[in-house]
């Protein structure tokens, strides 16, 4: 009874955020624009309340009730240094949100993948000499590469089994199996204002490691794409499914094309399982 009555807090909260498995509505909310302001957006969300934000790719802005900013795998850049005429690559999405528009209290970065640890906003993020950046073990190369030397002491890296606290957050890091080609990412369970949110990085389907992921869970983000390591449309429905958390946030679609993801196929399948689902537009808020 509880669990009913805290996913009918979060419906009331967000009407027609999300499809819940027993509607063929769209689920696009009011405050979604084709080219949002997304700093206009996250400053102007009230305080009092938590707010959860999608820039896209795998990136996300908590915005928590007192006010503080914590982002995750942030992709600002436009794309041309990892385009490099491989259609591929080329950036899909437009970009709303440029890196000195907000001033994070936190940033993570979830592993050193250029759309996960972003080389033109990270240096740009820790210029107000405040803004703490938590990344993975495997980002150091990076760290050095951008010489960021000055900016030491802001930063914090982290492996599976560290927790931080920090301002309104608490921040826990999980095993995250993204291959060979990052060894030490880490999957992130995020705390504020007595929410639990976790991003599950890029991830393959790990269903042996479900205990060590805190429950009952809020709002569970994983990726989709089934390419480079990571889980498909069908295995991200059978994370969610073994989680159970109050909604569930599809990611790693869309950017790429060479990235695959198909949210439609993913919300056949939520759908037929009767699992909360929430399919978010760059710019789109949850609150929570």
């Amino acid at each position: 009874m509880k669990f009913l009555k805290s996913v009918l807090g979060i419906l009331r909260n967000n009407k027609d955020a999300y499809d819940n498995g027993n509607s063929d509505s769209s689920g696009h909310t009011a405050r979604t624009k084709s080219l949002p302001d997304l700093a206009a957006i996250v400053l102007k969300a009230p305080k009092g309340k938590t707010h959860l934000f999608a820039t896209g790719q795998a990136g996300f802005i908590i915005k928590s009730t007192g006010g503080q900013l914590l982002a995750v795998d942030l992709y600002l850049s436009t794309g041309e240094k990892q385009f490099k005429g491989d259609n591929g690559f080329k950036r899909l999405l437009p970009v709303i949100l440029q890196p000195d528009a907000l001033h994070f209290d936190i940033v993570i970065c979830t592993h050193p993948h250029f759309d996960h640890f972003d080389t033109g906003s990270v240096p740009v993020f820790l210029k107000n000499k405040t803004t703490k950046l938590l990344c993975s073990t495997d980002c150091k190369k990076l760290i050095r590469k951008l010489r960021m030397a000055n900016n030491k002491e802001q930063i914090q890296y982290v492996m599976p089994g560290n927790r931080i606290v920090s301002g309104d957050f608490e921040i826990s890091f999980v095993n995250c199996d993204h291959g060979a080609g990052a060894p030490d990412a880490v999957g992130v369970v995020v705390k504020v204002d007595g929410k639990t949110i976790y991003e599950a990085g890029d991830t393959c389907l790990r269903l042996d490691r479900i205990s060590e992921i805190p429950q009952p869970l809020d709002v569970l983000i994983a990726p989709i794409n089934g390419a480079y390591g990571n889980m498909n449309e069908t295995e991200c429905a059978l994370l969610a499914e073994a989680l159970h958390p109050k909604v569930t946030v599809p990611c790693h679609y869309g950017m790429f094309a060479s990235h695959h993801g198909d949210v439609g196929l993913f919300y056949e399948i939520m759908k037929e399982k009767r699992l909360p689902l929430l399919i978010m537009q760059q710019g789109e808020q949850l609150i929570l």
